[in-house]
């Protein structure tokens, strides 16, 4: 990782990536210039897809599929903080791509939690794109409408919300209320997906309704595998709202730049010219929040759940603001699905909430600390 503690752990020594993930960053955000500009989203979102096969296809090409699996299962063995890194450029591209729950969290949760066997057979073929997964663990966050997914007589009986990366996954890794991660096929008998529509066209999320489904059982360690998958999916759900608000700035920067009002350029006006100042000192510290949640995923498990509960429910509330005010800085052409502003406005708001709000998450992480009851 680029973030390291200095001598004995006192204080930090570089904080900041290292020269391999800036590497990897402008590998994946060159790979998505050529491969997903805007005409491209938007060709996707019409025809009803929240998945590029031309994007996938670079994807793979260069084994971001296998980021997270171990080189000894065929995937490339990196860390949260290089999908973090990943994450960012695929917010500011607002990629229609399968890579939170089938690129890093189907992985992780068999290396948390699946048996030397489990892992043999489904890491490489992750790591391939042979397997596609899904990850249903959104119950453990929030209960919704008594939705929840239970075992009765030997299988999985209820509804598990809100599953990612649900389009063309032929598995699923699901919670049950328990916090225990089960791994399920799509086709077996009892299975139900319900492709579910949110404000988000470029991700894909389902329901699926279970009825005595048959399952694999990952080990039952009391939840902390399924808590760690939360952690790691808000660290990039946060990532992803950190590159569709960079984004975001700078298309109001440059807007302001070169339209016109009173004959003059609308960034010459004092208002606007404090705007975009103001996005930019917001958007800015969500940086280092981010990449030290990741960094803390790594290496600093005690501190992991509570950097993660601080990189998402601040990202969440800042980037908000900042779609917000980039949106009225364009005036009225900001709505128009023409421009397009709508894309990363819609990503921005997805990200925000899934996994838990603001409000829900500064709740967790008071209870961390010890400073309220447990919130539910």
């Amino acid at each position: 990782a680029g973030l390291c503690r200095g001598p004995e752990g006192r204080g930090l020594m570089d904080f900041g990536l290292s020269s391999e993930q800036e590497m990897l960053g402008e590998t994946v955000r060159r790979c998505l210039a050529e491969t997903c500009p805007l005409d491209h989203v938007r060709f996707c979102v019409d025809a009803g897809s929240a998945v590029s096969d031309r994007v996938m296809a670079a994807f793979h090409e260069i084994g971001l599929t296998g980021l997270m699996v171990p080189e000894a299962h065929g995937g490339l063995g990196m860390t949260m903080l290089d999908a973090a890194v990943v994450a960012e450029q695929l917010g500011r591209a607002v990629a229609p791509v399968p890579f939170l729950g089938r690129s890093v969290l189907a992985p992780l949760a068999l290396m948390l939690a699946g048996s030397p066997a489990q892992q043999a057979d489904w890491l490489p073929r992750i790591a391939s794109g042979a397997a596609r997964f899904g990850v249903a663990i959104a119950g453990i966050v929030e209960e919704r409408d008594g939705a929840s997914v239970r075992i009765e007589d030997g299988g999985l009986t209820g509804t598990a919300l809100f599953a990612l990366d649900f389009e063309g996954a032929d598995h699923f890794i699901v919670a049950d209320a328990s916090g225990r991660l089960h791994l399920l096929a799509a086709a077996t008998t009892g299975v139900e997906p319900i492709a579910l529509q949110t404000i988000d066209a470029t991700r894909s999320v389902g329901e699926l309704r279970l009825t005595g489904a048959a399952a694999e059982p990952l080990a039952d360690d009391g939840g902390l595998a399924t808590r760690r998958l939360r952690d790691a999916g808000r660290i990039l759900l946060a990532a992803d709202s950190l590159g569709a608000g960079e984004a975001m700035i700078e298309q109001a920067v440059a807007y302001a730049a070169e339209r016109e009002q009173f004959g003059r350029v609308i960034g010459s006006f004092q208002a606007v010219k404090h705007m975009c100042a103001e996005m930019a000192a917001r958007h800015e510290p969500c940086r280092a929040l981010v990449w030290y949640a990741a960094h803390a995923f790594d290496v600093l498990p005690d501190e992991a759940a509570l950097t993660a509960c601080f990189a998402k429910s601040h990202t969440g509330e800042v980037h908000r603001f900042v779609a917000r005010t980039a949106t009225e800085v364009h005036g009225g052409m900001g709505f128009t699905d023409l421009l397009g502003l709508h894309f990363w406005f819609k990503r921005i708001g997805f990200d925000r909430q899934l996994l838990g709000g603001p409000e829900r998450v500064r709740a967790e992480a008071a209870q961390l600390q010890g400073l309220n009851a447990a919130t539910r």
